[in-house]
């Protein structure tokens, strides 16, 4: 992966980042952020959920930045890196993760990589775990994690290093009056 932004920064003299990049398109990046802030602040589905499908995502896809972050609603709803480590091939077996994060992480991997994945077992599984609303929500949220990850890792935007970190989950930003 290259480590050189291939997008430039529309802020004079701040390097290429996500945010800076995005600003190319102010209002677009606006409604994204927006879509992005009530889809976490939204109480459909537990932080914890969303997150595990979230690293899930950031594994198969091999986003840096993605694999690195953790939102601390997720972690404070117990979410700690011992689970987090059972997100790989194989979770299927995990004794960490819940059956309902197994059903969510069957149908991120549908998601991501073929809907015949989703079939039988799994999809009882799920469909025992998680109302329609719930799989709606995931669905939409593995969708924008999905595009996000992509979109930094395509435009050059993961960072060289990065330690794992914690960080505000993401919120509706009111607008400035």
């Amino acid at each position: 992966m290259s480590t050189t932004p291939r997008v430039s920064s529309a802020i004079a003299g701040e390097p290429a980042h996500f945010g800076s990049v995005l600003a190319h398109q102010p209002a677009i990046a606006e409604s994204f952020f927006a879509l992005y802030g009530r889809f976490w602040g939204s109480d459909v589905l537990a932080a914890r959920i969303k997150e595990v499908a979230r690293m899930r995502n950031a594994r198969v896809t091999e986003c840096g930045f993605c694999r690195n972050v953790r939102f601390d609603k997720a972690v404070a709803e117990g979410l700690g890196e011992e689970v987090v480590d059972d997100i790989t091939d194989g979770y299927e077996t995990s004794d960490k993760l819940t059956a309902t994060e197994k059903a969510v992480l069957k149908f991120t991997d549908a998601l991501i990589h073929d809907p015949d994945l989703l079939t039988g077992d799994a999809k009882a599984a799920l469909q025992r775990h998680l109302t329609p609303a719930q799989i709606a929500e995931l669905g939409l949220g593995v969708t924008l994690f999905l595009a996000l990850a992509k979109a930094l890792i395509t435009m050059g935007l993961e960072p060289e290093v990065m330690d794992r970190t914690v960080l505000p989950t993401p919120a509706v930003l009111e607008a400035a009056e």
